[in-house]
């Protein structure tokens, strides 16, 4: 039976430390800021926007939600974006999607000043990943490193299968990762017997975004699984892996919901106080 890996109990260590860090800055008279821009009225982005604002009051950032019609105009949503952008007193930016068809996601999240950008979204920051600079990078790749790590899961000289190649997942997470020295394998849902590659893993991270894809016959006996995947079935929300046959034979894992995910708002905030000092070094 594998050992449960908690995201709760991660995620609220992580909010300590970032309530610590905002609360030393607002002492210093600097008040940390996200501004948050909903384009429409999708109903999961309106949770998403109102439960960060919650989130955000209780670690002592500030919180703006822009709430824009669902017919706004491209050139209007990109002109908000540069008010924020010269506004001083935000030092987080983040367009919840998806945006409606008529805006181009590519055009908006490259309005984004890199230094605010902290959904890792902009070109420039994809860059740093890849160079290993310091930059601000996609919350649940950040997510699945910083669960194992401070799990004292040991990434140093052991094999790590990647299931998924997506932008917001599968690909950073590959450069996050090799800054800890796993050898990593990629695959994703088009892999040729997915299976041979996974048992051959210490560490099986799945991002492929398909319900209880990972089965129990596809995990090495006490391999590290960590899943990033969240799924709406028919009674709730799965990850990529088939939980309850896979946790009779991994040696940890990470459940959904209360894994991964669970990590993802208080990773969004610490990068508003990497924001900060970004911009500060400016």
């Amino acid at each position: 039976m594998a050992k449960l890996i908690d995201g709760k109990a991660i995620a609220a260590e992580i909010r300590e430390e970032v309530k610590a860090e905002a609360m030393a800055l607002r002492e210093k008279g600097i008040v940390p800021k996200l501004a948050v821009i909903l384009v429409g009225d999708d109903p999961a982005s309106v949770v998403y926007a109102n439960s960060k604002k919650k989130a955000a009051e209780k670690v002592g950032i500030d919180f703006e939600l822009f709430n824009m019609a669902g017919t706004t105009p491209e050139a209007e949503v990109i002109a908000l974006i540069e008010k924020l952008n010269n506004d001083k007193s935000v030092h987080g930016i983040m367009v919840e999607l998806p945006l409606p068809d008529h805006i181009s996601k590519e055009k908006v999240m490259e309005a984004v000043n890199p230094l605010k950008d902290v959904d890792g979204v902009h070109p420039v920051n994809r860059g740093y990943i890849l160079s290993g600079q310091e930059g601000l990078f996609p919350a649940t790749p950040q997510s699945c490193v910083e669960i194992m790590l401070r799990s004292g899961v040991e990434l140093k000289g052991k094999h790590a299968v990647i299931v998924g190649r997506g932008e917001t997942v599968g690909k950073p997470l590959v450069f996050l990762l090799l800054k800890h020295n796993p050898t990593i394998t990629i695959c994703h849902s088009r892999t040729p017997d997915l299976g041979y590659h996974t048992r051959q893993a210490d560490i099986v991270i799945a991002a492929v975004g398909k319900a209880n894809m990972i089965k129990a016959d596809m995990i090495k006996p006490g391999a590290v699984v960590v899943d990033a995947g969240i799924n709406e079935v028919e009674g709730g929300i799965t990850g990529d892996v088939d939980f309850e046959a896979v946790k009779e034979v991994a040696g940890a894992i990470t459940p959904v919901p209360g894994g991964v995910g669970s990590l993802t708002t208080a990773i969004l905030f610490k990068n508003v106080l990497l924001g900060v000092k970004l911009q500060q070094q400016q």
